[in-house]
């Protein structure tokens, strides 16, 4: 798979590009941190932006946004080249950040008229859109409350209510889930799922493997600046994994005839620590070695978006 540009799987099929890079490129005291990337997001899809700390997909998201100047290569949003009319960008966007940055000195119902006067809807308008955000994000019951009270889930949500505050054309949600308990973090993408079947566009970032499966059309994974794989989730699962993977803990010596026959029978085999994770293209061939494996602390399961990821990135720890 071409490791930039447009693959022909990403031609037809869909909407317009509603954003498009042709060679971008950014560096930051002469070190490149995005190098030369091409990508497009289409009107009405979910695309993905997957990478350890470090890929560069944070500061391509920010040239996006216009928070950030491009430094080479073409970026255009909305049909237009980012570096001239920012303001024109930035009214169509919402923009979910990784960061807390609801303001604490307001309740739950004036962050949202304040965030909507930015975008110079009329009163009457910002009041009845704010009520059906909150609405939207079962959020009601705390219209007058003080931030400050707010659980870290609801906060979420209602930072995600600020950003449909103006009907945006496209949605950057950056890592909207982080910290949150696996509660608050399904109804998120109740909600993210429902905006996107309405036809929103969203550009997600996240380190949620099961998100990004969940949420996105389309992913791509980024490394060291340069995008390493792009394709469907699925798509995606079938090139480089296959259907299941057989984990086997290998730390005590009695493993090693099973670790030598997953080692025979896997299409590849990884070795991390005290695992070894046989990978399998047909389920049947690995379901046929469970017998033999049954006296030894394994874990037999479907192939994951996780093990593209861990695959094509590495399972070094990053910092």
């Amino acid at each position: 798979m071409p490791t930039d540009g447009v693959h022909p799987t990403e031609i037809g099929g869909a909407g317009e590009p509603l954003v498009r890079a042709r060679g971008l490129l950014k560096a930051y005291a002469s070190e490149p941190v995005v190098k030369g990337i091409d990508f497009e997001v289409r009107r009405g899809e979910c695309l993905g932006f997957l990478g350890p700390n470090g890929a560069g997909k944070t500061t391509t998201i920010n040239m996006i946004c216009c928070f950030v100047e491009v430094g080479s290569g073409t970026l255009e949003v909305f049909g237009e080249p980012v570096g001239g009319d920012a303001r024109s960008i930035k009214r169509r966007l919402g923009v979910v950040s990784q960061d807390n940055n609801l303001d604490p000195d307001l309740t739950v119902i004036k962050n949202l008229l304040v965030y909507g006067r930015y975008f110079g809807l009329a009163r009457d308008r910002r009041l009845a859109r704010a009520e059906e955000l909150l609405a939207f994000v079962q959020l009601e019951e705390k219209r007058d409350a003080h931030i400050r009270t707010l659980s870290g889930g609801m906060r979420r949500r209602l930072t995600l209510a600020r950003a449909l505050i103006s009907n945006p054309e496209l949605l950057i949600l950056d890592e909207p889930s982080t910290g949150l308990d696996p509660q608050a973090r399904h109804v998120v993408w109740q909600k993210l799922r429902a905006l996107n079947r309405a036809g929103v566009t969203m550009l997600l970032t996240t380190h949620y493997m099961e998100e990004a499966a969940q949420l996105c059309d389309r992913v791509l994974i980024m490394d060291e600046g340069r995008i390493i794989a792009r394709g469907t989730p699925a798509g995606l699962i079938e090139e480089h994994i296959g259907a299941e993977v057989i984990e086997l803990y290998s730390d005590d010596p009695a493993h090693a005839d099973a670790v030598a026959v997953l080692e025979r029978e896997a299409d590849h085999v990884e070795r991390a620590g005290d695992e070894v994770y046989g990978f399998f293209r047909h389920g049947d061939r690995a379901r046929a070695l469970l017998p033999t494996l049954a006296e030894h602390h394994f874990v037999h399961r479907r192939a994951t978006l996780e093990d593209v990821f861990l695959r094509l990135t590495g399972r070094e720890l990053r910092e």
